[in-house]
């Protein structure tokens, strides 16, 4: 909002061209449209979206209901604010909100779109689903990727251990995205992005810088006589990102098939386990699949996994563990399933989870109360009536899961932190309830819900089971920053206290 705010004296200068533009659309369309706030010229609604858009927007909604029309500059919008109009657009709907909308930092940053998140919907986005499902984020290849995730939560608790050892503060948010960081890039490529500091700088920062663009505020995204027009200077910054990513994926890609070539020629092409991008070369080398992947495509998608499992998984333990020291009781229940199910001999393992109802619970009550997706985005590609209102075509829609997981009338004591409530298993977390709705819903859900769970649970467990979390102010704020995944406002900082040490070697 800060970033529009330096441009509006300019905008108002078109202030009567956009008044007579809204007056002839109004007319053209005569149709029953959602209720709607007052909307000013040139930017519509998009001086009410400060300062985080989940949290107005949920506003919003008290006032004018669970579907309302907004305009972003000259976007139109609709937002979904309850679990009903949810599913009418997620499921009795979804065919007509298969798209997502994109912006210029996420067409130059995925080659023109040719990734997975945001490829539009059709032959090949299905092609990529099929191919998530079954081979890179399968059950099968996220067994034999098992031993990469448990060494690095070894490596994590090794470096709490030393941490408390010493009597350190640990920021918590930095620690868990070095560790989501290189699970992912090992499973990715084989390569622990965080092994030394240039390295970890680097990575970690086209993953941080890839974020800040695709979330920030671009004028030429939303206002139609900026389209073309770069006031804010974000080109350049896509530019130096982009070749940056680009010139560490194609050295990468140029080791792998060197390292297979190799493989192959000493017939030992079998004994290697293959990571995701070699599963991904294959496929582009292999003349009967059903399509082939290009370079670009093969790069876009690694972007994805980047950008997608890394700071998310992260900031869902960060805001976990910030719960649990709020919550010194449910901390102390989860510690004690664990003595009990685990002992204080080995670590907690994958394995382990499905065998700690109270420890799922917990990351389900996280999620609902600081979902990483706070806001589901579509857009729509044909005309349609939903709740008796007319929604055009390229319609943005906005499903507030924010806001849908603080409905009063769906949970009790919703602003209360309480993970007795999935206890009964009533709730899953893969968008079959539309009240709960933490990785999306349908054919664009989150494929990776199985890693992220695995990854966030185990990662949490070992926290628990290990240590425990002092603060020197008693408690932590819970207070939430700008940002597309739902970031803290404040660091979580704290001092791990070894409380059992199931790893002599830590």
């Amino acid at each position: 909002m800060t970033e529009f705010q330096e441009f509006i004296f300019p905008l108002l200068s078109c202030l009567i061209l956009t008044i007579l533009l809204g007056v002839l659309f109004r007319k053209r369309t005569n149709s029953r449209l959602p209720p709607s706030p007052l909307a000013f010229p040139i930017i519509g609604h998009l001086h009410l979206l400060a300062p985080i858009p989940h949290q107005a927007l949920y506003n919003l909604s008290n006032r004018y209901g669970p579907l309302m029309q907004i305009w972003l500059g000259s976007v139109p919008c609709v937002v979904a604010s309850s679990p009903e109009m949810a599913k009418e657009f997620l499921k009795t709907h979804e065919y007509s909100f298969s798209d997502r909308p994109t912006s210029a930092a996420v067409d130059y940053l995925t080659y023109g779109s040719q990734d997975f998140s945001f490829a539009p919907y059709g032959p090949y986005w299905k092609f990529m689903k099929k191919l998530c499902m079954s081979e890179l984020l399968g059950g099968r290849t996220l067994d034999l990727l098992l031993p990469v995730r448990r060494d690095e939560i070894r490596r994590f608790m090794a470096l709490l251990s030393h941490k408390a050892k010493a009597g350190e503060q640990v920021d918590v948010g930095a620690e868990l995205l070095r560790v989501t960081n290189n699970v992912i890039s090992r499973m990715l490529m084989s390569v622990r992005c965080c092994e030394d500091e240039d390295e970890a700088g680097s990575v970690r920062m086209l993953v941080k810088e890839t974020a800040e663009l695709t979330g920030k505020f671009n004028l030429s995204d939303f206002i139609w006589f900026c389209k073309n027009l770069d006031l804010q200077g974000l080109r350049k910054r896509l530019k130096d990102v982009h070749e940056r990513f680009d010139g560490m994926m194609e050295k990468i890609i140029h080791d792998h098939i060197e390292a297979k070539r190799r493989r192959q020629q000493n017939n030992s092409g079998d004994e290697a386990v293959r990571d995701l991008l070699d599963i991904l070369l294959d496929i582009a080398e292999d003349e009967s699949s059903e399509m082939q992947l290009t370079r670009e495509n093969i790069k876009a998608f690694a972007l994805d996994i980047f950008a997608a499992g890394t700071d998310t998984s992260a900031i869902t333990v960060e805001w976990a563990l910030a719960e649990l020291i709020n919550h010194p009781e449910t901390m102390e229940k989860a510690s004690q399933e664990l003595d009990s199910m685990i002992g204080n001999n080995r670590l907690v393992e994958e394995s382990d989870i499905s065998n700690l109802p109270y420890l799922q619970a917990i990351v389900k009550e996280t999620l609902r109360l600081h979902p990483t997706g706070p806001m589901i985005v579509r857009e729509s590609t044909e005309d349609c009536v939903v709740g008796g209102y007319n929604i055009p075509a390229k319609t943005r829609l906005f499903v507030n899961v924010w806001g849908i997981n603080r409905d009063p009338r769906h949970w009790e004591n919703p602003l209360e932190f309480q993970p007795e409530r999935f206890l009964s298993g009533e709730f899953d977390v893969r968008g079959q309830h539309y009240e709960f709705l933490p990785f999306g819903s349908g054919r664009r859900g989150c494929p990776g819900t199985s890693l992220a769970m695995q990854v966030v649970q185990t990662s949490l467990a070992a926290m628990i089971q290990c240590f425990k979390w002092k603060v020197n102010e008693g408690s932590v704020d819970m207070e939430e920053g700008p940002g597309l995944t739902l970031p803290r406002a404040h660091p979580l900082v704290c001092l791990p206290v070894t409380r059992i040490n199931p790893l002599p070697s830590m």
